[in-house]
């Protein structure tokens, strides 16, 4: 029977009381306004586990003080029946001051990993990430957690979480969801006007244009990472934040390409950033 709950201790109740069933539990973390990206993750931790969680809390720790929390979209009753109707057992949708009551001054921080990319260009906002994911993780006590790859150096971080602090969490990192143009899910999507939105398909067409370039044997990152910022460009309302090429688990930049590389992009469409991966192997 699907419940929602708000409150933390009654969820961490539940979720021992479950444990002590020897039930698998699925959980997937979410800021909410769902989309296909978010339910896919659902369906896939419904397929695989006894019990499947859903949480919706936008977290005000990971934005800057410049950035989009009071306009996030929250439409929480639609999350609820589409998190209800993609397998989700439990919807844990508690408030700010119920994760972070009064006093609160612990977080958690990712160092290396978090300073990169996003992190440099959103001080802050991986230690928000980290912090909030911790508490859901200690709240839940999931058999196994779910994220989409879209925001992959967000699951990377998690995934060194889960390894640093010795979690008995499994973590599955999905493939990134996408518009039949090839524009990645995304809540901010919603943020575009019309003109905007076909514009915004330029990001998806520059991961390809790299990808065919290297199979087609480039093997130098800088004329690729040139490339790809020209065409960008050539859209009208993109303004490039950052374009990488790096190793796909450490993030570290690499200028001759081997093995697996991760194509990584942050490129504001008008007011709105999005962001963009493809990971591609080099033959």
């Amino acid at each position: 029977m699907f419940q929602i709950i708000r409150s933390a201790r009654r969820m961490a109740a539940t979720a021992e009381r479950l444990r002590l069933r020897r039930k698998r539990i699925g959980f997937v973390p979410t800021m909410g306004a769902l989309h296909e990206g978010h339910c896919s993750l659902i369906r896939a931790a419904r397929a695989k586990n006894d019990v499947v969680i859903a949480s919706l809390f936008v977290n005000p720790l990971q934005f800057g003080p410049h950035e989009d929390f009071r306009r996030y979209p929250r439409p929480f009753r639609k999350d609820a029946q589409m998190a209800r109707a993609a397998g989700a057992d439990v919807l844990f949708a508690p408030s700010a001051k119920e994760l972070y009551p009064e006093g609160f001054q612990t977080s958690v921080e990712v160092e290396k990993l978090g300073r990169r990319w996003e992190g440099a260009s959103r001080p802050g906002h991986f230690r928000g990430v980290a912090t909030v994911v911790a508490l859901l993780f200690e709240i839940t006590r999931p058999t196994c957690a779910y994220f989409g790859q879209k925001d992959y150096q967000q699951a990377l971080v998690i995934q060194r979480l889960i390894a640093d602090l010795h979690l008995p969490i499994k973590m599955a990192i999905l493939p990134t969801v996408r518009e039949p143009d090839g524009l990645a899910m995304s809540s901010r999507n919603a943020y575009l006007t019309a003109d905007q939105r076909r514009q915004a398909t330029v990001l998806f067409e520059v991961l390809r244009w790299a990808q065919a370039e290297i199979r087609s044997g480039q093997r130098q990152a800088a004329p690729l990472i040139e490339g790809m910022r020209r065409r960008l460009s050539e859209a009208p309302a993109a303004r490039i934040d950052y374009v990488a090429i790096v190793e796909p688990r450490h993030l570290e930049p690499v200028w001759r390409l081997r093995g697996r590389v991760a194509l990584l992009l942050a490129v504001w469409i008008g007011a709105t950033r999005l962001i963009d991966n493809l990971l591609v192997d080099v033959r």
